[in-house]
């Protein structure tokens, strides 16, 4: 796949570590940015491919891997390269999450569907987490794969965003895509930055990262807004209206084409055989996180099973949250688990309520479940418990009663839709569907 073949007439063409060696956050050393590393490649993935068998590939990523652009490119290019061999894939991308709610979810969304491939893009979102909790996450990922599918090949895929661009084009990955780096290394998974070629075409003058546009939403159809203009007047390349999500027929052509360079050289590869399982880099990696589905004998008080009454919103998130509960004021969820930390897999919203958290008969948090974003729903997880002795401990989760002022939480930007549609902000709720735990559950149905 080139720039000049897609239409819409855009012709412009081994480090492990210990806990005690991890630096600083700010100073973590940054990676010398290339566009490709081999490492132990692809091999049995491809050996399927050359040998005729159906295999799936599974995408685990946040927005930019949700959008109809690399992942829907990148598999068109599979199947046009193998057109005998049936390929699908497995789209575990949710907008706006990285890879601590990937490591949780990594069974329901992508490994019960067996994937032959695993692409897993979470650098960006991953921007701001430390380098401990990336590698925690990132390494459970890896982990938890290999032990339920020892012959599934892994491949680190890095993305970017405009504030980035220029350190990467001046040679180094930033510091989320290092630390991913660090863990490549030790396991031997390969790693495609899909977004070097751009920021060098930037630096040169021949590429505009965004154009002057209101900022996007993290999530929904409106990532794939088509580019009216694929170059400007000067003759550039538009990567992105906003910096961050690529135009399906522009910057995610170029994050394609990077991919296929890295596909291209690892394909050659003819031997295959199941990804030995090492000792840890870290012995606080996160594989063994848990989902649990909610069920109604956790729950008290006034709720309703979304799911059950075919209600629209449960539909919207039924591949992600079912079933999905909405609890009312003074409805209580409660549970017990034997482990580190617990979160809930919940909804942000408009229609959102205060949350009061208990934990071991100690109240611990109180928090609104809404953000300067919440015109819409979207996924999100509520922290309810962390940082502690891998023990029983037991949570409740209450919905509080009274209001809070929903209009001043939303960004200035998004309160003109507060003020046109106020019944939409009117009730106080909660929307929940699951239970993540660095543990076990205790007494589940």
């Amino acid at each position: 796949m080139h720039l000049k073949s897609i239409p819409f007439a855009l012709t412009i063409s081994l480090m492990a570590i210990t806990t005690t060696q991890l630096c600083a956050d700010d100073a973590y050393p940054l990676v010398d940015a290339v566009e490709f590393t081999h490492r132990s490649g692809l091999p049995n993935f491809f050996q399927k491919l050359e040998t005729g068998v159906a295999v799936k590939v599974g995408y685990l990523g946040g927005s930019i891997t949700a959008q109809k652009g690399w992942r829907v490119q990148s598999l068109a290019w599979f199947q046009a390269q193998y057109p005998e061999v049936r390929i699908e894939q497995i789209d575990a991308a949710i907008g706006g999450t990285g890879s601590t709610l990937g490591v949780f979810r990594a069974e329901q969304d992508v490994l019960q569907e067996k994937p032959d491939l695993l692409f897993v893009e979470f650098a960006v979102n991953d921007a701001k987490a430390s380098p401990e909790n990336i590698l925690k996450a990132m390494e459970g990922i890896v982990r938890k794969t290999w032990a339920a599918l020892p012959e599934t090949d892994i491949c680190f895929v890095y993305t970017m965003t405009f504030r980035e661009s220029e350190q990467l084009a001046a040679g180094k990955m930033k510091r989320s895509a290092s630390v991913m780096e660090e863990l490549a290394n030790y396991y031997g998974i390969p790693s495609v930055h899909m977004g070097l070629r751009a920021a060098q075409m930037e630096k040169a003058g021949k590429l505009v990262m965004k154009t002057e546009a209101p900022m996007m939403r993290v999530s929904g159809d409106d990532l794939n807004e088509s580019a009216s203009l694929p170059t400007d007047e000067a003759g550039r390349i538009i990567f992105s209206k906003d910096g961050v999500h690529p135009y399906p027929e522009t910057g995610h052509v170029l994050y394609t084409e990077a991919l296929i360079r890295a596909m291209e050289k690892l394909r050659t590869e003819r031997s295959s055989a199941p990804h030995a399982m090492v000792a840890p880099l870290r012995a606080d990696n996160l594989e063994n996180a848990n989902q649990f589905k909610i069920s109604e004998h956790l729950l008290a008080g006034s709720y309703e099973n979304l799911t059950q009454n075919g209600d629209a919103l449960a539909l919207k998130f039924a591949n992600r949250l079912t079933p999905l509960y909405r609890l009312n004021p003074g409805a209580t969820l409660s549970f017990k688990f034997k482990g580190t930390k617990a979160m809930v897999y919940d909804l942000l919203g408009p229609d959102a309520a205060t949350l009061e958290v208990t934990v071991d008969g100690k109240k611990t948090l109180r928090t609104e479940r809404m953000d300067g974003y919440c015109t819409y729903s979207r996924l999100a997880t509520l922290g309810v418990a962390k940082g502690l002795a891998d023990t029983t401990h037991t949570v409740t989760v209450r919905v509080l009663a009274e209001p809070f002022d929903k209009r001043k939480i939303l960004f200035e930007r998004n309160q003109d839709d507060f003020d046109n549609s106020p019944e939409k902000y009117e009730p106080n709720r909660w929307h929940a569907g699951s239970i993540f735990v660095v543990g076990e559950l205790i007494h589940i149905q």
